[in-house]
């Protein structure tokens, strides 16, 4: 039985010190951290300081040591690189396991064996913790790598026309630089471990040949965070019942008058799902993960689509459960990929459907993706499935993550999500989202199956006086909720400015009344926002920080730490206004612009949650 680890009192260092601290410690060993920790304790005892000897071996301990980077969006990425490592430290290897916003660019040069796991975020992009590391080796400081042998896992979404993209971009840097393919990279699907667990096996033989296995283990993973207590996890949900559904936009709220402002169509719900006896922590920041039941509507148009039978039995694997029920609980049947597309337009022999499958049409492909469930697709290009067929060519279905939009001082055991529902009329039938779907017909009583996604991306700062710039538009705002409570509980001295937009006014203004609250209290200090809808010309967020951009740019000045969560064109649209706000307020080009903006985000100072 292992001994809980001690809680460690807050830092008293400011986030630069503490940045750079670990950046000192990173990868070291047991020894070399045990010598550290008594040369700091002798200099905080007011002894001289000593010289410090140089030994050589710095090349041949990298020589010996397989490093692993991961890149994760949604937490896939990471887990996958933790059980490499695992394996790696139990076959006796040296290995040290690194988030890409934390590895150490300038050792890249002296790297020997490296192996990247790296997800791709929406249309191609790398996910938000790699983001400085792949700009990195793509542009020119890159260093030529004739000595490194690496290997890349990509985990991606075929759903998006770019399946994998980045992991291909980055294989294919690497083997320019010179380094050494050990094999081919993989490119996993939302089915992971058919991908994953070969790649990971090859690359533990690869591992072992090259470092020749050591005959006492002396690894060095880097933990990024402690190890959940909690019995329930990703692989094992926790069933938390449900307190509260309540719908928070698309009502009238403000009377008559405004109904210029905006109709009730859209739906979007606070809910509050208790997390007692659970186990289960979570930061502001984090997301919840929710193991959803797709909505009768979706399996009932798949099935009427195809005449199939609901209670005829399939087995796959070792499973054996009626059609609806695979249908239900085991397959997506909302996001379409390219392998079931393509398989699809085999059996129905559509030259239309194949002509959209060629790489010349990935932008008709991707507004396909965009706009087709997969009972739209059988509708509209129809052909034969049987059962079992159409249960082996589905992807399997996947949790849905949501930010989530409380924190535990303040609601205790509970944990509270926005949530967009989707409802719509489209190609002549109705349509509803998955997971949202299932999450707005909860009545109180009932229980979703969740668990929690950590994001040590994508937190409050440590220094409790430094200033918050917030931007969430939409549903976007739930972290910020999260972070104005937490904040506020904690006493915090550093001011909160947050930027809220939405169509209208009148039904979309999210948390209205908290928010009035808050700036009333003193929790927010400042709230800016911008409804698109509500006169003739367009007004975003991003227009609001441009018309900000002095005050913006003097938060930052002044140490602010800069937060955006919402969708990906959004969070790239905010970045944009970023730019030129810090070239027009510093007087610097667009190149010193981004500098800035990348030595923020090296700070830890401007952390983003796009999706």
């Amino acid at each position: 039985m292992t001994a809980a680890t001690p809680a460690l009192a807050p830092s008293p260092l400011p986030d630069e010190r503490k940045a750079l601290l670990a950046r000192v410690v990173e990868g070291l060993d047991s020894p070399s951290l045990w010598w550290l920790s008594g040369y700091a304790a002798g200099l905080a005892q007011g002894n001289p300081v000593p010289h410090l000897a140089v030994l050589p071996g710095g090349a041949a301990q990298a020589s010996q040591r397989l490093t692993i980077v991961y890149g994760s969006q949604t937490g896939n990425a990471r887990r996958v690189a933790e059980a490499a490592a695992s394996e790696a430290e139990a076959a006796g290897l040296n290995v040290r396991l690194l988030r890409a916003d934390a590895y150490p660019q300038r050792e890249l040069a002296s790297e020997r064996l490296l192996y990247v796991v790296i997800s791709t975020q929406g249309e191609g992009d790398p996910p938000d913790d790699a983001i400085g590391l792949f700009e990195f080796i793509a542009g020119k400081r890159a260093p030529k790598l004739p000595e490194l042998k690496y290997a890349v896992l990509g985990l991606g979404d075929s759903s998006y026309a770019d399946f994998c993209g980045i992991s291909r971009k980055l294989d294919a840097r690497l083997a320019e630089l010179g380094a050494s393919r050990l094999f081919a990279s993989g490119e996993a699907d939302l089915d992971i471990d058919t991908v994953a667990l070969p790649w990971r096996e090859q690359a533990l033989v690869h591992a072992k040949t090259l470092l020749k296995t050591a005959t006492t283990p002396s690894a060095t993973v880097t933990a990024l965070r402690p190890h959940a207590a909690s019995a329930y996890s990703h692989d094992k949900p926790f069933a938390a019942e449900l307190l509260l559904n309540q719908r928070i936009s698309g009502r009238e709220f403000k009377g008559v008058g405004f109904l210029k402002h905006g109709g009730v169509g859209k739906d979007v719900r606070h809910i509050e799902l208790s997390l007692q006896g659970s186990g289960l922590h979570y930061e502001p920041g984090d997301a919840l993960g929710v193991r959803h039941r797709n909505p009768a509507l979706l399996v009932d148009g798949v099935l009427q689509a195809l005449s199939l039978d609901g209670d005829s039995l399939v087995q796959e694997k070792d499973e054996s459960l009626p059609l609806r029920e695979w249908l239900a609980t085991r397959k997506e049947l909302t996001k379409l990929s390219r392998p079931f597309l393509a398989s699809h337009a085999a059996q129905s022999r559509s030259e239309e459907l194949n002509d959209l499958l060629a790489p010349t049409r990935n932008a008709d492909f991707a507004a396909l993706l965009g706009t087709h469930q997969l009972a739209d697709v059988l509708r509209r290009w129809p052909a034969h499935w049987d059962a079992q067929e159409l249960v082996s060519a589905l992807r399997p279905l996947t949790p849905r993550l949501y930010s989530i939009a409380s924190s535990r001082k303040r609601v205790g055991e509970e944990v509270h999500l926005t949530v967009d529902v989707l409802d719509y009329e489209a190609f002549g039938h109705a349509h509803v989202g998955a997971a949202s779907g299932f999450l707005s017909s909860l009545e109180e009583g009932e229980h979703a199956p969740v668990y929690i996604e950590a994001n040590e991306r994508f937190r409050v700062p440590a220094d409790a006086s430094r200033d918050l710039i917030m931007v969430g538009p939409g549903t976007g705002v739930a972290p910020f909720r999260g972070f104005v409570q937490e904040r506020a509980e904690t006493g915090a001295p550093g001011r909160n400015w947050l930027l809220f937009g939405a169509r209208h006014f009148n039904t979309d203004f999210l948390y209205q009344s908290e928010w009035q609250d808050a700036l009333r209290t003193g929790e927010l200090h400042r709230l800016d926002v911008a409804f698109s809808r509500d006169q003739a010309e367009k007004i975003y967020v991003q227009q609001r920080l441009r018309e900000r951009g002095r005050d913006v740019y003097d938060w930052l000045q002044d140490g602010a730490h800069f937060y955006v969560c919402g969708a990906i064109n959004m969070g790239k649209d905010v970045h944009a206004a970023l730019l030129q706000i810090v070239s027009e307020q510093a007087g610097v080009d667009a190149e010193g612009a981004a500098e800035y903006l990348s030595k923020l985000q090296a700070e830890g100072r401007y952390s983003r949650d796009v999706y």
